[in-house]
């Protein structure tokens, strides 16, 4: 029977309350394969076995398995009965499917009371495939490493090994909500939280009607893009544009990115605890631009009592960049777009406000009644991966 074995290695530290991360990977295997031809997830000592019918579609599946956080890696194989004869013919298989220099044995005896030890079955079915292939056995950098994983009910044979993203599961560490401003930062951010467990919802603050749709679709695009680690996502498009009109209108220039600032965090606290938020993300690097120095951090975080989370601070731009190129969503992030961050920008913001002089600003406001005009101007929208199929079996665009 083909199979997926899927292996994890942070979870495994999670002592008494590994079941709990285990069933939580199990189930978003689950949810990220499901209609692609897998009939059972199980999770096994160490690992989660994903049984797959005939016809399955591998390639999809491995895909899906790839950006499923937990997972460290995986390999594609078959189940066999705990009988060498037949554990030797599964390995020959595997390593008949294409040509090789050299290969390596490696045996992890989970059922001790199998009658082989582990070297031994190493040293058995080695033999085997030598002798029905030719090739040679490499211990130390083999061509291809064929795993033997024996268990009390089955053993499982195969070939290779496919990283995963490493990480926890999606949703075991809670939700948070991501400040997505469309550049490069915010999405990796938040992909960076979705490896540590959360499940990521999105705000995005727009110029309208003072700038074009085109932040909009960016924003729209990279969450598309991001749900692929997540299955399902929910974006808030916030109208920003007359929010930040009043504050020019009202406060020294010296502050306003500051006000814009908390003033998106508050809005964005709202929104975020409908859906049960307990944090919000940004991507501030500490020092890369006027509004993310210590001071200046520190007085914008003071707008709201949610906590704050910045998994970008320590991280140079360069080192930004590369993950955002690795994740995917660097070209996309690139694309030239008025977004709200540049617009009304003053030409020497502060970078060290004051919570006193912070607070002054901010007297010439009516904060409540700009949060609620953000608050009820923004629009959610729901995202899925895969798209769903119409009637006419095409996917709808995300």
């Amino acid at each position: 029977m083909a199979c997926v074995v899927v292996r994890y290695h942070e979870i495994a530290l999670k002592g008494g309350n590994r079941s709990r991360f285990v069933a939580r990977l199990v189930d978003n295997l689950r949810a990220a394969t499901a209609g692609l031809g897998v009939t059972h997830a199980q999770s096994l000592p160490g690992r989660i076995v994903l049984s797959l019918a005939d016809g399955a579609a591998l390639d999809e599946i491995q895909a899906r398995v790839a950006t499923t956080f937990g997972v460290a890696n995986f390999s594609c194989g078959v189940a066999t009965a705990l009988d060498l004869d037949a554990i030797s013919d599964a390995a020959v298989a595997a390593a008949s499917r294409a040509p090789m220099e050299s290969f390596a044995i490696v045996t992890r005896r989970a059922d001790k009371s199998f009658p082989l030890t582990s070297p031994q079955v190493n040293a058995r079915v080695g033999e085997a495939v030598r002798l029905a292939t030719g090739a040679r056995v490499d211990l130390d950098e083999p061509a291809v490493a064929i795993a033997i994983e024996i268990l009390p009910r089955a053993a499982f044979v195969s070939a290779g090994k496919m990283r995963g993203p490493g990480g926890l599961p999606v949703s075991i560490s809670g939700r948070v909500t991501c400040l997505l401003s469309g550049g490069i930062d915010s999405p990796v951010a938040a992909h960076r939280m979705m490896q540590r467990g959360c499940r990521v919802g999105f705000i995005h603050f727009h110029g309208g009607p003072y700038t074009d749709r085109a932040s909009r679709d960016k924003a729209r695009e990279l969450v598309a893009h991001l749900t692929r680690w997540q299955l399902r996502s929910e974006l808030w498009v916030v109208p920003f544009g007359d929010i930040q009109a009043e504050i020019v209108a009202r406060v020294p220039r010296s502050h306003r990115v500051v006000l814009y600032r908390r003033m998106m965090l508050r809005i964005a606290a709202a929104l975020g605890r409908r859906g049960g938020a307990r944090a919000l993300i940004t991507g501030e690097s500490l020092g890369q631009v006027a509004s993310q120095t210590l001071e200046n951090m520190d007085v914008i975080a003071a707008a709201t009592p949610i906590l704050v989370l910045r998994p970008l601070i320590g991280m140079d731009k360069a080192e930004i960049i590369a993950q955002a190129e690795r994740i995917g969503t660097f070209a996309t992030s690139i694309l030239p777009d008025q977004d709200c961050c540049s617009l009304f920008v003053p030409p020497h913001p502060t970078t060290r406000a004051t919570a006193a002089e912070v607070a002054a600003a901010e007297s010439l406001l009516d904060v409540d009644a700009l949060v609620a005009r953000g608050v009820d101007a923004a629009e959610r929208e729901t995202f899925v991966f895969p798209p769903p199929v119409t009637a006419r079996g095409a996917r709808e665009s995300a």
